[in-house]
């Protein structure tokens, strides 16, 4: 008599356990992460989607986050032995447009759940990074004598972003458009002019300053948004957001039911800001370029000026409140319509499908930069970002 992954007897004609169990786990796993955040997904629910039970995983992994490391480490090998050995600049940027399109479900392990890798496993998926950038840094500045290692590095990290990009949104496109226009998108960045390199942004870099006047509710709100942009929604408790704002727990019950309706606030307040800035943009602009140009300074200001409420409305999705997620979701789709709109007015031989694209390549460009380089008007670093941001969406 046979046994099924479940352990319940089964006919002798029961299918066999396939030999890449592992790896289809790995896939599972890494998509729910992706699609519910790694918090948000439990084991059974793994199980079910590959169609085995709880108790069965443990055959193949000992908790979840060991399919967290599996499922990153996955990823980075697909992706380096895709890109190993010499090759044309065109070539590499060929497959990683491939790559993009085909692992959009698990993009967001490079985009955020990353960050809860323990920090051995963080510097491990760093170090795959660095491996990348240079594979493309190189061929970059045999194209491109003139650039410097920083200067390249930059516009590879940029270009990263871009195929990145795919996996924040769910907009329907062709698979073939699709990586037509992350390829076109990514040589346009590389041929442009980089942004100006500056060292790593500190842990603390985008912060909200605290407020120590005013309303105890926006003392409290901007302290929750500093602590969940530095360490992440769930390793966040309601003790440790009071102790910031100079308050007890149970005092930040009265101006919240639960931790859940602080991200909420922060979520609609960093809505509300996304519209001011939009609206402002648009507000006398002479005509659809000057608007465009306009609403990608506006963003890159609001990312660096706001940079972790923006980073905790990009990272904290899932964890929101139903009804909550749902009302967001919508408004940021409307917001994205927005520059859609704009974009298709301006070239009208780009499909909607493809402009979406080209507008959330753009915006994810602009808040994925800021979380690597410090922000120093000095140095015309939001010059060249909106520069960049335009480049894109005029790919």
């Amino acid at each position: 008599m046979h046994v099924t992954e479940a352990g319940d007897p089964a006919p002798s004609a029961a299918r066999k356990r396939p030999k890449d169990r592992k790896a289809q786990l790995a896939l599972a796993a890494a998509e729910l992460f992706c699609e519910r955040g790694y918090h948000g997904v439990s084991l059974d629910e793994i199980a079910t989607a590959v169609g085995i039970s709880g108790p069965a995983i443990y055959r193949h992994f000992p908790n979840k986050y060991a399919m967290l490391v599996h499922a990153t480490r996955q990823m980075s090998e697909t992706v380096l032995a895709a890109t190993e050995g010499p090759a044309e600049l065109e070539t590499l940027l060929g497959v990683l447009s491939r790559l993009s399109v085909e692992g959009r479900r698990v993009a967001g392990l490079y985009q955020w759940e990353w960050r809860y890798l323990e920090e051995d496993h963080r510097d491990e998926f760093r170090a795959d990074v660095v491996t990348l950038v240079h594979r493309l840094a190189v061929p970059l500045m045999g194209v491109r004598p003139e650039l410097t290692d920083l200067d390249a590095a930059a516009l590879v990290r940029a270009a990263l972003s871009v195929f990145g990009s795919l996996g924040t949104h769910r907009a329907v496109i062709a698979k073939g458009r699709a990586e037509a226009a992350l390829h076109r998108i990514a040589r346009a960045v590389l041929r442009d002019e980089p942004p100006t390199p500056l060292p790593p942004a500190p842990d603390d870099q985008g912060d909200e300053p605290a407020l120590r006047v005013g309303a105890r509710r926006e003392i409290l709100l901007a302290e929750a948004v500093r602590l969940f942009h530095r360490y992440g929604y769930h390793a966040v408790g309601v003790e440790e957001i009071g102790r910031a704002a100079g308050i007890n727990a149970s005092s930040v019950y009265r101006y919240f039911p639960g931790k859940a309706d602080i991200l909420a606030a922060a979520f609609y307040r960093a809505s509300e800001r996304v519209a001011e800035v939009t609206a402002t943009a648009l507000q006398g602009a002479r005509d659809d370029e000057d608007a465009l140009r306009r609403m990608a300074d506006s963003y890159v200001d609001l990312t660096f000026e706001r940079s972790a409420l923006v980073s905790v409305y990009l990272a904290e999705n899932n964890n929101l409140p139903s009804t909550d997620r749902h009302e967001l979701r919508k408004v940021q789709r409307l917001h994205v319509e927005e520059w859609v709109r704009l974009l298709v007015r301006l070239r009208p031989e780009v499909p909607a499908a493809e402009a979406r694209v080209l507008v959330h390549a753009a915006l994810n460009l602009v808040t994925d930069l800021s979380r690597w380089v410090r922000f120093d008007r000095r140095t015309g670093m939001d010059r060249h970002l909106v520069r960049l941001a335009l480049t894109v969406l005029k790919s």
